[in-house]
């Protein structure tokens, strides 16, 4: 048996030239036979997150230790026989070949493994029976529903009877009808001897869970008091990639809103000026900062939930009338 732990976990990759920081510094222990979700909206790090524990991905720094294996420094043999013996992917376009068989596509891991044709049949055999498939065996994807090729992609991550099973949105493209079929297998499938990790947006899910991991912050609804601060030169307000649940509203100085780029440049963004806002994208729709802010010599900034800045700056009827200046 074996537990599921992540230390301090910073995930960083590039695009467009940006550094892009979908996990930052994150925390958390699944136990043996739980099924935990990664909840939150897409492009949250989801998908990222499981490239990780699948090894796919390599982290910046800090730990992804599964049992005794440290992912994190896997390479070689070792990495390889990580990926093949230790995790089982559910991908959420399900990746059947089309030309082959439910039996088939079920099998190709197995005799890609080395495993004799027909021994790699019985097992495939077994799993769409498992996954309540017996009678689609010789069915081609376009023949089956989105739940039963969710079922077959469910039995092909089962070939090698992992300890660790990532499904990544296994129910995005499933009616409510095949929903629960679906639902239902990957219950069954956290057992002692293994761990399922479901990334979703899906909230119909939670009940499903024995652990959740809120990927996307929720502060719309949250009333606070205002946070009033004062900076001095060149001190950091918020980082990109970082969960945002503020507004912040510039009473006096300048901000500056940079880009964080890969080669540990800076993109200069905008200059906010008193009287203006920023950081307002982020908590209001649940996402991260996409941009850093900085102040630019001696600064006040006072900061609001997205709900009490709304009440405070905006009427029903008209928009903000604050002078915007950049966002996140």
């Amino acid at each position: 048996m074996a537990d599921l732990e992540l230390r301090d976990l910073v995930i960083e990759y590039s695009s467009g030239g940006y550094a892009v920081r979908p996990v930052d510094g994150l925390s958390a222990v699944v136990h043996d036979g739980e099924l935990v979700l990664l909840l939150g909206a897409s492009g949250c790090g989801k998908t990222t997150l499981l490239s990780a524990m699948a090894a796919i991905l390599k982290p910046k720094s800090g730990s992804l230790r599964f049992g005794d294996t440290e992912v994190v420094g896997l390479s070689g043999a070792r990495l390889t026989a990580y990926r093949r013996g230790t995790v089982g992917i559910v991908f959420q376009a399900f990746n059947l070949v089309p030309s082959l068989t439910a039996l088939e596509n079920v099998a190709v891991p197995l005799i890609s493994a080395g495993v004799r044709g027909r021994d790699a049949k019985v097992r495939a055999r077994k799993l769409l029976d498992d996954v309540g498939l017996g009678d689609r065996t010789h069915h081609r994807p376009g023949d089956l529903s989105g739940g039963q090729k969710q079922r077959a992609a469910i039995a092909r991550a089962l070939v090698h009877d992992p300890p660790l099973v990532l499904a990544d949105e296994p129910t995005a493209h499933l009616d409510f009808i095949q929903v629960e079929a679906v639902i239902d297998l990957l219950r069954k499938l956290a057992q002692p001897g293994r761990i399922v990790v479901v990334s979703t947006h899906d909230e119909r899910l939670l009940p499903l869970a024995d652990r959740v991991v809120e990927m996307t912050p929720r502060t719309l609804a949250r009333s606070r008091p205002p946070e009033r601060l004062e900076l001095e030169d060149g001190e950091l307000v918020f980082r990109q990639g970082e969960e945002g649940d503020l507004v912040w509203v510039v009473e006096a100085g300048r901000i500056r809103i940079f880009h964080e780029l890969v080669d540990g440049g800076q993109e200069h963004v905008a200059t906010i000026e008193a009287g203006q806002y920023f950081g307002e994208i982020a908590p209001m729709f649940g996402l991260r900062r996409s941009a850093s802010a900085r102040a630019q010599g001696p600064a006040t900034i006072v900061g609001y939930s997205p709900s009490d800045f709304r009440g405070r700056f905006q009427r029903a009827d008209e928009p903000v009338v604050i002078t915007t200046g950049a966002t996140d």
